[in-house]
């Protein structure tokens, strides 16, 4: 992982600065752009590319494309298939793959031969930078009143978590061997609004995650940086001092929604959502064979 402007304000000044001169890309690919967040950073991801190449399964993906954007469909189990998809993209966002806990074949072949194929296209073309959309259940198993950073021991809570650890390797092995950059986002409550206690502690905005993408887009000499995907919420668990060089600043917060949250029953003491920064992911499972 970069170390780069830990805790260095100028350092971290100069890097929003560059940010908001970066010309756009030429072609970005959003993988996974018929799911839930997918479908939110499409039209949001177009303001940093000439082109948006945006892909899926064929069924959901549809054939509609915006003048700006090419549609690819794929699966991400097909290694031919997704070499041809990356060719001729300047970066990746790579949001595909299965997105809850499920059997563990369902999610080696979408989420561990997935973004194997991804890092092996992108080393054969050339690719220098992939925002890889790994998860807060790689540490799932920390509790809620523990307070982490990207340096504390990974924790994964399910098969799906297992996997985003997995891709946080691969992200790590193509820096190091192949000089791939790559910002792994471990993605927290991505929704209009938080659901629950704990989800107030993890909510992302909209608008905040669309800024973390463009600072992982364009901030330079990344190396793998690990970064928690956040709004500025009062109440958190994790701590993203070692990303400060990405200059991302939130500028929604979780609080405006506390009163909403706090006339809800409190679980029980020892119910996974209010025990585990995981929450239901800690016991979902084990699945039987099909």
């Amino acid at each position: 992982m970069a170390d780069q402007a830990t805790g260095a304000a100028g350092a971290v000044s100069a890097a929003a600065a560059q940010n908001r001169n970066q010309s756009k890309l030429g072609r970005l690919l959003l993988t996974g752009a018929a799911g839930g967040l997918g479908k939110v950073l499409r039209p949001r991801l177009a303001a940093f590319a000439d082109i948006l190449r945006v892909s899926d399964l064929g069924a959901a993906l549809g054939t509609d494309a915006a003048p700006h954007e090419e549609v690819m469909a794929c699966n991400l189990a097909d290694r031919a298939a997704m070499d041809a998809l990356i060719a001729g993209c300047d970066a990746i966002v790579h949001l595909g793959g299965v997105s809850v806990e499920r059997p563990f074949e369902e999610i080696l072949e979408a989420n561990i031969k997935g973004v194997f194929h991804v890092y092996e296209a992108a080393r054969r073309h050339g690719v220098k930078r992939v925002v890889f959309a790994s998860s807060n259940h790689v540490t799932g198993f920390y509790r809620q009143d523990e307070r982490i950073d990207v340096r504390d021991l990974r924790r994964p809570d399910g098969y799906y978590g297992l996997s985003k650890s997995y891709g946080e390797d691969m992200a790590q092995f193509n820096y190091d061997r192949y000089g791939i950059e790559t910002v792994s986002i471990r993605i927290g409550w991505s929704f209009p609004e938080p659901k629950d206690r704990r989800s107030l502690a993890s909510w992302l905005s909209y608008d905040d995650l669309t800024e973390l993408m463009r600072c992982c887009l364009f901030t330079p000499d990344v190396g793998h940086t690990v970064v928690y995907g956040m709004s500025d919420n009062p109440s958190t668990w994790w701590d993203n001092r070692y990303a400060a060089h990405l200059g991302f600043k939130a500028r929604d917060t979780s609080e405006i929604f506390r009163a909403k949250i706090e006339a809800q029953p409190l679980p029980p003491a020892d119910d996974p959502v209010r025990v585990y920064q995981g929450g239901i992911f800690t016991v979902t499972g084990p699945f039987e064979p099909k």
